[in-house]
């Protein structure tokens, strides 16, 4: 999908941000460039896009030098994710959104579907948000907006350059959920710039480890971590906790099944599920299906699960 062949940035005074570098990013996968400051990651990002021109080597997207595309037919064909968000202020959320819709010359009645596809995509009510101006949304609804409407115009390739680094920690998790449930339905090739390992581990099919201009080593977060390439690695990816993650026996809280409810079975959890499991699907809604032997028998809530995990704290047993 894309590739790097010999691509180097050198500055006028001799020194590379990027030394010569080699590599491949496959079609549809989660590509995380991670580094120190100064390690030449976001000059990477940017180089793909033409912000910043390349001084060495060549970049093909699907085996096309990026150089023979017409600079607006790249870009509008590349979404990008800044960390500072970037909407425009004077414009509303909707309008932030149908730039690029409507500098691709899609109708109208194109574009609203869109809109209101993509707010329903990342929790925003469209008839609450899309009126709304920027300054009216907080830090992670922003971020939220930045990140579809580099969605807008169906590109192919999503550049993210330390998009949520500037949120609080609950956002900034949030939002990540947010990217992997993004990136499980709509399976573009991102490229996401990080400088937080652990943000890293999370997200990536593959992680490209960089410093001083250099690739470290490129490899599946698993590989980075079980087999680092040098001792740079083996540093900064450190040492990885290791989290409990114990089967919870939902049988105190299963409330009966009321037929009338509109029961996804997809989302079902098994009477005796892992911790991660539960947790992770009750981030997106208050009530689940449990099933047992593939029938569904009831439903927890979120108040009640908090509760029983709140009484085996309180009984000091492990969770």
């Amino acid at each position: 999908m894309i590739r790097f062949e010999n691509v180097a940035k050198k500055y006028e005074h001799g020194s590379y941000a990027v030394k010569p570098l080699n590599m491949e990013i496959q079609a549809s996968e989660l590509f995380v460039i991670i580094g120190p400051s100064g390690s030449g990651k976001t000059t990477t990002l940017k180089m793909i896009n033409r912000l910043v021109p390349m001084t060495e080597g060549k970049i093909l997207i699907e085996n096309q030098n990026i150089l023979e595309y017409d600079i607006n037919e790249l870009r509008w064909n590349i979404g990008y994710v800044l960390q500072d968000i970037a909407l425009f202020p004077h414009m509303t959320i909707e309008e932030n959104i149908a730039i690029v819709p409507e500098l691709k010359n899609w109708e109208k009645a194109r574009i609203q579907h869109r809109i209101t596809e993509l707010l329903d995509m990342v929790g925003l009510d469209p008839d609450e948000y899309r009126n709304r101006k920027p300054h009216q949304l907080s830090g992670g609804e922003q971020q939220r907006v930045g990140v579809i409407r580099a969605l807008a115009g169906d590109p192919k390739i999503i550049l993210m350059d330390e998009p949520f680094s500037a949120l609080d920690p609950i956002s900034r998790t949030k939002l990540q959920d947010d990217i992997l449930k993004l990136y499980s339905n709509i399976q573009k090739t991102i490229v996401f710039v990080t400088h937080d390992m652990n943000e890293a581990l999370k997200l990536a099919t593959r992680i490209c480890v960089m410093k001083d201009g250099e690739v470290q080593q490129i490899g599946t977060p698993e590989e980075i971590l079980n087999q680092p390439a040098n001792d740079f690695v083996k540093t900064f990816v450190g040492t990885p906790k290791r989290v409990s993650n114990p089967i919870v026996e939902l049988d105190p809280i299963i409330q009966l099944t009321d037929t009338s409810k509109d029961l996804n079975p997809e989302f079902a959890l098994s009477k005796s599920c892992d911790l991660k499991t539960i947790v992770d699907r009750l981030a997106y809604t208050d009530e689940l299906p449990v099933e047992n032997n593939g029938e569904i028998i009831g439903t927890i809530n979120r108040a009640s699960f908090y509760k029983l995990m709140s009484k085996r704290l309180n009984e000091s047993e492990e969770v």
